[in-house]
């Protein structure tokens, strides 16, 4: 196996910094430290795509740990937030249960020479291409999550004590009911168009 690329190493630390992000959000004076650095970790998802391209570096292998780490750290912070009753428990489940699907599925694909997005995906349909292969739903979709993240945290963190933290949090929520309605409506197309992998 080669040696782990800038990339991936810029990858794989976004997953060591979810951790931290959750381990340090029980110590109420560590959640500004932990508001930020979840915005680094978002901003760190584009930022290895760039090191990738820039450098030379894409190939399948940093496309594959891309898309995990992202499901990783997708529920560190759902089941972090949960275990915090920040967040309902059944996010984290309905979220648990659609990745698999939808990965497992896309593996099914992949062996068959498509890809979940781009010129070769799987995707057949106009509508289901926009909703989920399109950069567009991918943009909207990954933003709005971490805005919910973001707000989650500066919900209850309480440098953010001048603004009224029971609007943050309602606007929070909101943010998690639209990102969780997104997170279906962008796999059910999947499961729909992967069915004709999975005749056999």
């Amino acid at each position: 196996m080669s040696s782990l690329k800038l990339a991936d190493i810029v990858t794989l630390s976004r997953v060591v910094l979810a951790v931290i992000v959750i381990g340090i959000l029980n110590q109420e004076n560590l959640r500004l430290l932990a508001f930020f650095l979840t915005a680094i970790i978002i901003w760190m998802d584009g930022l290895d795509g760039y090191i990738a391209r820039k450098l030379n570096q894409a190939n399948k292998f940093g496309a594959s740990l891309d898309i995990v780490c992202d499901r990783i750290i997708e529920m560190i912070y759902w089941v972090g937030f949960s275990s915090f009753n920040w967040v309902s428990l059944w996010v984290p489940i309905i979220f648990l249960i659609r990745g698999n699907f939808v990965d497992n599925i896309r593996a099914f694909a992949q062996s068959e020479g498509y890809t979940a997005f781009g010129e070769k995906t799987m995707m057949v349909n106009p509508v289901a291409k926009f909703l989920v292969a399109s950069n567009f739903s991918r943009f909207t979709y990954a933003i709005t999550k971490a805005l919910a993240f973001c707000m989650i945290i500066a919900a209850h963190c309480s440098n953010f004590s001048n603004f009224n933290l029971n609007h943050i949090n309602s606007l929070a929520q909101v943010l998690v009911y639209i990102a969780t309605a997104f997170c279906l409506l962008r796999g059910i197309p999947v499961l729909i168009e992967g069915s004709r992998f999975l005749h056999d």
